[in-house]
């Protein structure tokens, strides 16, 4: 697997670094992207790019240089852990969240932001300028429309009343058929990982990389699978398959992992009970 320093960074601190005070001296970042074959300048150039982006602060302890999450990043980090342990399995009432946008053609990256936001959240694009999600997010349309004051904003809680017609529109949303090949893909890349008692015998550094992979892996659908309710699933859908997966191997390999980045650090960074508890029911 090619690693990518930046997501990596950003996911040992989501599941690791955050429960260390949110913040980690650059020499312990350093040590632990060392086990992923990240060369130290590397790692220079990316947490300094992130300063520049405002994900963090830095301080100085001494000789050691401290990096800390900002309030904004740590608000993101939240909300991703949300979207990767409480999967959304609600029953369908047969209505959709529509966001609909206009912006002048001279605020590009407006248009591009909306549309990052909206994919976050789940939304499907149905025209260039209408989006649809199966789920009630009217609040998150209009927290996207406060912080993009530029753009006309509208949000719409609607339904066709007739299912062939929902089904057909999630069909033009989505691109269900790759998506389904890819969790299937995923499926099959994972499965021999599923082992409780293997992965209990690992040693710190294996399930450490071993459980950034299949984060790394799994975090990518969080931008393309709109969690559809069962109503309007494709037959024999693999999503939930793939999610129970993940959440049987991340929780297998946590403990032995875990242990090892605390090791590096020199301080325990094992999550709170709360936190503790999604991950043993995921």
């Amino acid at each position: 697997m090619q690693w990518k320093p930046r997501a990596l960074i950003l996911d040992l601190f989501g599941d690791y670094l955050r429960y260390a005070g949110s913040e980690v001296k650059l020499a312990d970042i350093t040590a632990l992207l060392a086990v992923f074959d990240i060369e130290a300048a590397t790692v220079r150039v990316n947490l300094s790019r992130l300063r520049k982006e405002g994900w963090f602060t830095t301080r100085r302890v001494g000789r050691e240089t401290v990096y800390s999450l900002t309030p904004h990043m740590l608000e993101i980090l939240d909300e991703g852990r949300e979207r990767i342990f409480h999967r959304r399995d609600e029953a369908w009432d047969g209505k959709w969240t529509m966001a609909i946008y206009q912006v002048p053609e001279s605020e590009r990256a407006v248009r591009e932001q909306l549309r990052k936001q909206l994919a976050w959240h789940g939304f499907g694009q149905l025209s260039p300028s209408t989006w649809l999600s199966p789920h009630n997010l009217m609040a998150e349309v209009r927290q996207i429309a406060d912080e993009n004051p530029q753009a006309k904003v509208d949000a719409l809680w609607c339904g066709t009343g007739d299912l062939r017609e929902d089904r057909d529109l999630a069909a033009r949303c989505w691109d269900l058929e790759q998506l389904g090949k890819d969790y299937e893909n995923f499926i099959r890349t994972y499965a021999a990982l599923d082992n409780e008692s293997a992965n209990a015998a690992k040693d710190g550094r294996t399930a450490l990389i071993e459980r950034m992979r299949i984060i790394g892996d799994f975090r990518r659908f969080l931008f393309r699978d709109p969690y559809l309710p069962k109503d309007l699933q494709p037959q024999d859908w693999p999503s939930g398959a793939a999610y129970g997966l993940f959440g049987a191997v991340h929780r297998q390999l946590g403990p032995a992992a875990t242990d090892y980045v605390s090791g590096i650090l020199g301080e325990s960074v094992g999550p709170g009970e709360e936190v503790a508890e999604e991950l043993r029911t995921a």
